[in-house]
């Protein structure tokens, strides 16, 4: 893993560590300090990180406020950065998906304002919207485009045949799908499309909320959204747990940590460019940073996959019992 990846036919460089500042939406995360988060996207630019993840949904608009606060001040060029567009925000905090063209061109500017930018690098449609014509979203982006605004566009949330259909009418380059060890559907098709069709891939939660970082047991609670979330409860938490920290022998014969371990195995796969870490702390960037640069053997690998196999194991197991 370099500490520089050209995403896919953008041609942006990026550092293949993204910052993540989903943690700074409070209705999923609690209230996370603004200072820590800042502190540690100093510390990410120092070491080498020059690509960094938001959207307007996380905390309403609070994620990219504080990204704009780091962004104050920096040297432009050394930096992209990408956010997403979706929902429509009510006054009273509810919310719905508008990817109408006049909606997503004031949801830019406003961006733009947050951020303290005049050109956003990549522009993202964060789920699908079922309602606006493709054509028409397409065309906005365009026109965004050649108004300078952006620069390029993609989607994130979509399955392969949604983007397959958006790329009929636009130029969509960039992927942002869920994918980690644990939850890898999208190999069976999403990936092998991307990596046909040369499209940048910044796969989101790598580290499944924490999970594959290492440092839980499986007794653990939770006050944020994961106490609420099948993976983080009961028998499954533990015996997920208990999976992952199988992995620390494979983690001390490269001197890496479980976490590290992990990460600079998800970035092993040919079609994945980019993992967006969410990050609270210095030293939860520091740790990520220990990543870069780092790879495995291709039997290390599959060694690390199977370990982490034992939950598609277990679904087997309980899809043959229900047919008995």
């Amino acid at each position: 893993m370099s500490s520089r990846v050209i995403l896919g036919a953008t041609g942006l460089e990026v550092s293949p560590v993204c910052f993540g500042t989903w943690q700074l939406s409070p209705r999923f995360w609690g209230e996370v300090p603004k200072e820590s988060v800042l502190a540690a996207m100093e510390r990410a630019f120092e070491g080498g990180v020059n690509f960094f993840d938001t959207a307007d949904a996380y905390g309403d608009g609070y994620a990219e406020t504080v990204l704009g606060e780091f962004l104050a001040g920096k040297p432009r060029d050394r930096l992209v950065i990408c956010t997403k567009v979706f929902n429509h925000f009510n006054p009273d905090g509810s919310r719905y998906p508008d990817l109408s063209p006049d909606h997503i061109r004031q949801r830019c500017e406003l961006q733009l304002q947050r951020m303290g930018l005049e050109t956003i690098d990549l522009y993202l449609l964060h789920m699908f919207d079922p309602l606006t014509p493709l054509a028409d979203i397409a065309e906005t982006l365009e026109a965004l485009k050649t108004q300078g605004k952006i620069r390029h566009y993609g989607v994130s949330n979509h399955t392969v045949e949604q983007l397959r259909a958006h790329r009929c009418f636009g130029a969509y380059n960039v992927v942002q799908p869920r994918y980690n060890l644990i939850e890898a559907d999208i190999e069976d098709d999403l990936l092998p499309y991307c990596q046909a069709e040369n499209l940048g891939v910044m796969v989101y939660s790598p580290l499944a909320k924490g999970l594959l970082t290492g440092k839980y047991t499986g007794s653990e609670t939770f006050t944020d959204f994961r106490k609420h979330h099948a993976d983080f409860q009961g028998t499954r938490f533990q015996r997920l747990a208990t999976a992952v920290r199988d992995l620390e022998p494979l983690a001390r014969k490269h001197a890496l940590s479980i976490y590290q371990l992990v990460l600079a195995a998800t970035l092993m796969h040919p079609a994945v460019h980019v993992a967006v870490v969410g990050i609270k702390s210095e030293v939860q960037i520091i740790e990520a940073l220990g990543a870069m640069g780092k790879t495995l053997s291709r039997e290390d690998y599959f060694a690390v996959r199977k370990t982490l196999a034992i939950d598609g194991i277990a679904k087997l197991q309980d899809a043959k019992a229900e047919r008995k």
